[in-house]
């Protein structure tokens, strides 16, 4: 196979499929490649952990991938890592396509209707029904051919650099930082008003995440968010024991059953904790950057006016450039500038900042200046912060 890759010619449509439904991670569970001359190659890197030599062959080809990001961490796991990108998802958006997935990208583009009837299959079987393995196929069979038709509409809208810049984006794209605070991210927690309830929370999704990682399934598989989220709003002193336990729906599960002793011992912990141990209502990640622009109005209404006129320019360039606009310059980048706007407030400065929050050279060519005069026509607040 790897033979025949190294012998085929042109770009190489490639895609992935997790079980991030059912695994823990996102590890690649199936790795489908197809070239000219070579045809369509399936790989079970459970099986081949080691896709090196495959890297080897292909480094010189273009890969051609929809919604590249998702996959590229778990090909690289498996030691296939890209050299050259076109994304046809991020082609899409470019062009101004108003839905974007694989299979609508390819009925109106190419004309043909794609099987994805599977998308939540569990890939992590073994061994993986042949209807999967054909719709696992058909995922590859056109993607190269889309994305030639794609570049055509490209170079036709003068947004072949764009796309370019974009694709090397995320070529380069570092992985993120692992979050400060991952169990704020628990399903419904804003249910959760008191202190305790969240600390409830934080050794409930700690204690979950541990179970889930050792035997390799969902954390939700193992524990649904909405039975954190009751045992956290249940009465202090009313979960200590089994019966009062098996109250709450989501604990009565299969795999949440096995280990009653791990939930009760992790609500006993926050439940003993000291106040100063306790989290606070607002996540430790809110003091990094901007906070809620719902809330800017009242801590800054310079600020929220910025925001305004800020997203207004954005939203008025993208229209005029057939694409959306978080396409054009991304949502962070226009909150930080209008939040703390850059100290030269001109377009040069503007395209600075905009540079520090990792705007592309065609992101910045494009909006600085009017981003620079949307924010300059604003009133200047006086001197006791009134307009």
């Amino acid at each position: 196979m790897v033979s025949a890759l190294g012998s085929g010619t042109g770009p190489v449509a490639v895609d992935a499929e997790r079980a991030s439904g059912y695994r823990y991670g996102q590890r690649a569970y199936l790795v489908q490649l197809r070239r000219a001359g070579a045809g369509t190659a399936l790989i079970d890197p459970v099986a081949c952990p080691d896709l090196s030599g495959v890297d080897a062959v292909l480094a010189g080809a273009e890969a051609v991938l929809h919604a590249a990001s998702q996959d590229l961490p778990c090909l690289a796991e498996v030691g296939y890592r890209p050299r050259r990108l076109f994304d046809t998802e991020l082609a899409g958006r470019l062009l101004g396509y108003p839905r974007v997935a694989l299979g609508t990208l390819v009925e109106e583009v190419l004309g043909y209707h794609l099987e994805k009837g599977h998308s939540a299959a569990d890939w992590s079987a073994r061994p993986l029904r042949a209807e999967l393995l054909r719709y696992a196929a058909l995922d590859v069979e056109v993607l190269v051919e889309l994305r030639d038709a794609l570049a055509g509409q490209l170079a036709e809208q003068g947004k072949t650099e764009w796309a370019r810049q974009e694709f090397e984006a995320v070529l380069n794209a570092e992985p993120p930082p692992p979050r400060a605070e991952p169990w704020r991210r628990t399903s419904g927690i804003h249910r959760v008003q008191s202190r305790r309830g969240l600390a409830v929370v934080r050794e409930l999704w700690t204690a979950r995440d541990q179970v889930a990682q050792e035997a390799d399934l969902s954390p939700r598989r193992v524990l649904p968010d909405a039975a954190i989220i009751d045992a956290a709003r249940s009465p202090a002193g009313t979960l200590t024991g089994h019966t009062q336990l098996m109250r709450i729906a989501g604990f009565a599960g299969r795999y949440a059953r096995r280990h009653e002793k791990v939930w009760l011992a992790a609500i006993r912990l926050a439940r003993a904790q000291d106040d100063k141990e306790l989290p606070e209502p607002v996540g430790g990640m809110a003091a990094v950057g901007p906070p809620p622009p719902h809330r800017w109005s009242e801590r800054d209404p310079a600020a929220a006016a910025r925001l305004a006129a800020a997203r207004q320019a954005v939203a008025t360039l993208a229209e005029a450039n057939g694409l959306p606009p978080e396409n054009l310059l991304s949502p962070d980048a226009v909150r930080r500038i209008s939040w703390e706007p850059p100290p030269q407030p001109d377009a040069d400065g503007m395209a600075e900042a905009l540079a520090g929050y990792g705007a592309r050279s065609w992101q910045i060519e494009l909006t600085a200046a009017p981003l620079a005069a949307a924010l300059g026509s604003l009133p200047k607040p006086s001197a006791d912060g009134a307009d």
